[in-house]
């Protein structure tokens, strides 16, 4: 009796060879790059005594998310335009600056904070309404390997209270706590009842600030 041999079709013996290959031989998986953490130290220009907070942020967060975080810790309401100058460069919403005529800036929401802080960047400026003109100068103090600790935004410290929304810049600020810690001013109680009680320009609580980190940032 003659032995039969099956014969198998030349494509089906190379796709077994393929599979036998691809499970047996050992991989590699490609290593994350590792994040990098911003420790940044921001000082809101002209007002006495100094207004700062100092912050972690990831550099794989995006600008808009940076000014979210911004906002929250300085004490804003995000209530007016704003913009980064960083490096010669702006960035902001620029859809609003079409609209008012102006020249677009670059999109923040779509560059990193690691992509624009290059390692030549020390030093940059926010600045938060511009009818107010609130500018911020921000200086990269540390860049840090990630950790459990830091790898979300946080507030890390900071002194002093921010000044009132719409209160007319930092001459207005200054005209405003001179009234309000005189009960005598013909003008203190309409400053009462537009702030709403009383102003504590050194008042700074960490908790509070974080909180609002979390929720917004």
């Amino acid at each position: 009796m003659t032995e039969r041999r099956l014969k198998i079709p030349r494509r089906l013996l190379l796709a077994n060879t393929k599979f036998v290959k691809s499970n047996l031989m050992p991989t590699t998986k490609q290593a994350k790059p590792l994040q990098s953490i911003y420790q940044l130290h921001i000082e809101l220009q002209e007002i006495q005594p100094t207004v700062w907070r100092t912050l972690w942020v990831p550099g794989n967060a995006k600008l808009s998310r940076l000014h979210r975080v911004i906002q929250s810790a300085m004490g804003w309401t995000n209530s007016h335009l704003h913009e980064f100058r960083i490096a010669g460069q702006c960035y902001g919403m620029d859809s609003f600056a079409e609209e008012f005529g102006g020249v677009a800036p670059l999109d923040e929401s779509r560059f990193t904070i690691g992509k624009v802080l290059s390692d030549a960047v020390s030093e940059f400026e926010y600045e938060y309404d511009f009818g107010d003109g609130w500018r911020h100068h921000i200086r990269v103090q540390h860049i840090l390997p990630a950790t459990e600790y830091n790898n979300k935004p946080v507030c890390l410290g900071g002194e002093n209270a921010c000044p009132p929304e719409d209160v007319g810049g930092p001459g207005g600020f200054e005209e405003f706590v001179q009234v309000m810690s005189d009960p005598a001013h013909e003008d203190h109680l309409d400053l009462w009842r537009w702030h709403g009680g009383p102003f504590d320009r050194r008042g700074f609580d960490i908790s509070a600030v974080n909180a609002r980190i979390r929720r917004f940032g």
